[in-house]
């Protein structure tokens, strides 16, 4: 049986999702603990030249609405990018989630072979095959920015380990 996209994409959205969200609650506990004020984790980022926590997790959701969105063929839903509130951040990792759980798998698998434009910047189209899209572009920057964002909040000191950063994997037993 072969390998889909959706089976590839929607399923590693989802938990990458979730687990930014445990990663969230396991913020808000740590500032509540050590009296930090919250807005000093979303706008702290691991170097100058780098996005910020909020940017990172922005940018996250954006990747996988946006990119199981353009592989289903239809228009993504559009976020404000206005969050300043690590509660703004659960709602929006929620919007996503919910969503995700929208898309017609088969329409998604469809998109094999079908060309993708989506921006790369100020003026700039890219054009991949589906399969090219989600392999070599959505996934990787997907799994850049959870990274990023895990990171920021693992050098701001919460407690959090590669668990955390997993989330809840479906794990089955192959049979011997």
């Amino acid at each position: 049986m072969a390998f889909s996209l959706s089976e590839a994409s929607v399923p590693a959205f989802l938990v990458g999702l979730g687990a930014l969200s445990g990663l969230l609650d396991k913020a808000d506990a740590f500032a509540a603990a050590k009296k930090v004020d919250p807005s000093v984790l979303l706008q702290f980022r691991l170097a100058p030249d780098m996005y910020p926590f909020v940017r990172q997790v922005q940018i996250a959701t954006d990747q996988a609405k946006n990119g199981a969105a353009r592989l289903a063929g239809i228009e993504p839903p559009r976020f404000e990018d206005d969050e300043t509130t690590l509660d703004a951040l659960k709602t929006r990792l929620a919007k996503t989630i919910a969503f995700l759980k929208t898309l017609d798998r088969q329409a998604i698998d469809a998109a094999v072979g079908r060309e993708i434009t989506f921006p790369r910047g100020q003026n700039k189209v890219g054009r991949m095959k589906g399969a090219d899209y989600l392999v070599h572009f959505v996934l990787p920057n997907f799994y850049f920015h959870v990274a990023t964002a895990y990171g920021i909040l693992r050098h701001c000191g919460i407690d959090i380990g590669k668990r955390d950063f997993l989330g809840a994997i479906p794990i089955e037993t192959m049979p011997a």
